[in-house]
């Protein structure tokens, strides 16, 4: 599966701060710090002003401020270059580390970040062999013993297992909806992240991730079986535009690929043997495809003999039909039946061919 991993960086977004009677103390120790450096707690990604600033003192430090909610903020200095992602809330914390490796600080006195602690220490190895294994596999590295898919599925549902473990343990933690928020990128179950928000505790369910989290969900439903699919036109290979509902009164497989995803290629013959088996049988297919090349995917099509319908409007992740059915990551698929409604999704290998079986023979 092609996939965009999202390190949690990427999920920092400005927190509106409140003044309230909590406050947070921080008072840190980094070895090596030069005097009258400033150090900084940011809540976007240091581009803006800091929530607290402070100079240091032969390393030492002191912080307050108050938060409304534990949130992830960057502990920083100087050029900025060093950084420490801190879970922060409104405790006395003690903070200890060295100037050339501040991200690996210990912190103390914080129960958010101990928790935060907790997720990285178990989850990080795990995400990080899961990018190298998703690195191969979409640089169509030589895997001759066909090990790289079942070791990126068994990660994933390591992830997923350890995830539902985590949560369960921490209800109550403003970590966990963040730990449920980085495992929806390789979940697209809404019920498997339904079920893990209905177990936060309300406080926490109205916090920041916790927002982010409800939101997802309502998205996510978007494409749910038993839905409507959403209409659309795109232009197909020669500029013309094509309607999702000009195939009404088919069974439509709505296929998201590109020709630079590799497991994308390696379904590709599955659903070819698909389309030449049932297409006489009120069965097609529409491939929508996230590429930027237009030489490069209409070469894939001829390539992979894809004679279907296609259409793509040649803009990346930001491909306005996947971006409207929230793709987020291919091959991903939705069958839709001759009255515009999924009936199915996710179809791979011998699933897609029992289910068109189950339906058209």
């Amino acid at each position: 599966m092609r996939i965009r991993l999202l390190l949690f960086f990427n999920m920092l977004l400005p927190l509106a701060i409140l003044a309230q009677s909590q406050t947070f103390t921080i008072k840190g120790l980094i070895r090596g710090l030069p005097d009258g450096s400033e150090v900084g707690l940011y809540a976007d990604d240091v581009n803006s002003e800091p929530i607290a600033r402070a100079k240091a003192e032969k390393g030492s430090f002191e912080l307050k401020g108050s938060v409304t909610e534990p949130y992830i903020y960057l502990l920083t200095y100087g050029d900025k270059t060093q950084r420490l992602a801190l879970f922060l809330d409104n405790s006395k914390i003690t903070l200890n580390g060295i100037v050339e490796a501040i991200s690996k600080a210990e912190v103390k006195g914080s129960p958010s970040h101990a928790d935060f602690d907790t997720y990285n220490k178990e989850f990080s190895p795990l995400f990080e062999r899961l990018s190298a294994v998703v690195k191969d596999l979409n640089e169509r590295k030589a895997d001759p013993e066909g090990k790289l898919r079942p070791e990126y599925e068994g990660l994933v549902n390591t992830i997923q297992t350890k995830t539902d473990q985590f949560i369960l343990a921490r209800p109550k933690s403003y970590v966990s909806p963040f730990a449920a928020m980085v495992a929806t990128q390789l979940n697209t179950e809404v019920a498997i992240t339904e079920k893990r928000y209905n177990s936060l505790s309300p406080e926490v369910q109205q916090g920041y991730f916790g927002n982010m989290l409800a939101k997802k969900i309502e998205e996510s439903k978007i494409g749910k079986i038993g839905s409507e699919a959403i209409d659309f036109v795109q232009n197909d290979t020669s500029g013309t535009p094509v309607k999702l509902s000009s195939f009404r009164g088919k069974y439509v497989l709505i296929d998201f690929w590109a020709s630079w995803c590799r497991p994308c290629r390696m379904e590709n013959p599955t659903v070819v043997k698909a389309y030449n088996q049932y297409r006489e049988k009120n069965f097609t297919v529409l491939g929508v495809s996230l590429d930027r090349s237009k030489d490069a995917w209409v070469k894939a099509i001829a390539d992979d003999k894809l004679t279907w319908t296609h259409v793509s409007d040649l803009k990346f992740w930001s491909n306005e039909v996947a971006v409207k059915y929230k793709v987020e990551s291919i091959p991903q698929n939705f069958l839709i039946d001759p009255n515009g409604k999924i009936i199915a999704k996710d179809l791979r290998g011998e699933q897609l061919l029992a289910t068109l079986k189950g339906l058209l023979n």
